[in-house]
């Protein structure tokens, strides 16, 4: 199944003469309510979605539909931090000519944590993760197996900060209607037995999520219809059951008419978050990834 077809019509404007601006290392102390990230080398001309950076900041990866020099279908790429700013953007060796996308470091720096629709997985679009080497290469994607991927496609797999839950998005494991998020928990092999997650899901598209204060509140993606509507990022808090006070995230291009999703707090600055969409300005291409003050988690444990 394809994923946010209608993002990737986007008519293309001509990018601003911002050169090699990034915000990255010490630019990122002067973010008021957002800045590009990496301009020209992570967005581009191109559409980049949902960037994440290793927990010891060297590193950022993040997908493209549309980026040349991959292996083809939807491709992963990495930056590394070298004079404060990213460079040298490289597809990434784990690619297929399948779909590979939504990356996402694990908390730890040991994985790096993806979806694809490569051969051999259980259904349409599976979860993968690849062991993170010290080099800045990968391991061999692994399946994460039938404890997460159905028949369905599962998107977005975003682990705890301890690595005891998975949060991702699926369409084939029931729930309230089209993708709904769910949370699955580490048994010692295996992520298994997953939950709707509390209070999100409804009849609508609800996928790419990230966890802010280890669960006290969640910034997710919702859509009427993520094939053809637009997608918007939202904010709700743990009452101490589940998430309520649901709210659209303050962003000024967080717009009830935009494409805005991706969310994934920078392991490295967890006072930051980076998100794609398509800001006025600064902008690069279709679709780009921005950095922003992660919203303050105010809610209570007990979510996950």
């Amino acid at each position: 199944m394809p994923r946010v077809t209608a993002l990737f019509g986007l008519s293309l404007l001509p990018a601003l003469a911002l050169g090699a601006y990034a915000v990255s290392g010490p630019a990122a102390a002067f973010i008021s309510e957002f800045g590009i990230e990496g301009m020209g080398v992570v967005s581009t001309r191109a559409s980049e979605i949902r960037g994440s950076v290793s927990p010891d900041g060297q590193r950022i990866v993040w997908g493209s539909t549309d980026r040349e020099g991959g292996a083809g279908g939807w491709d992963l790429w990495q930056a590394t931090l070298k004079d404060g700013r990213w460079q040298d953007a490289q597809a990434l060796p784990i690619n297929t000519r399948a779909n590979d996308f939504d990356p996402l470091f694990s908390a730890d720096g040991r994985w790096l944590y993806f979806f694809s629709n490569r051969p051999g997985g259980v259904g349409g679009d599976d979860l993968y993760r690849a062991q993170v080497l010290p080099g800045g290469g990968f391991g061999k994607a692994e399946n994460l197996g039938p404890g997460v991927n159905s028949r369905g496609d599962e998107w977005a797999p975003t682990p705890s900060r301890d690595g005891a839950q998975l949060l991702f998005a699926s369409d084939g494991f029931g729930g309230a209607g089209r993708h709904d998020l769910f949370v699955a928990r580490w048994d010692g092999r295996a992520f298994v037995d997953p939950k709707p997650l509390p209070g999100v899901n409804t009849r609508d598209d609800e996928f790419d999520a990230a966890w802010l204060g280890d669960g006290k509140a969640v910034v997710f993606t919702r859509s009427k219809d993520v094939e053809t509507q637009p997608v918007r990022l939202y904010i709700a808090q743990c009452d101490g059951r589940e998430y309520a006070a649901i709210a659209p995230l303050a962003l000024s291009f967080n717009t009830d008419d935009a494409f805005t999703f991706g969310p994934a707090l920078d392991w490295n600055k967890p006072t930051e978050m980076l998100v794609t969409g398509t800001a006025k300005a600064p902008r690069a291409g279709k679709l780009d990834i921005y950095r922003m003050k992660a919203p303050a988690a105010s809610g209570r444990n007990g979510c996950i």
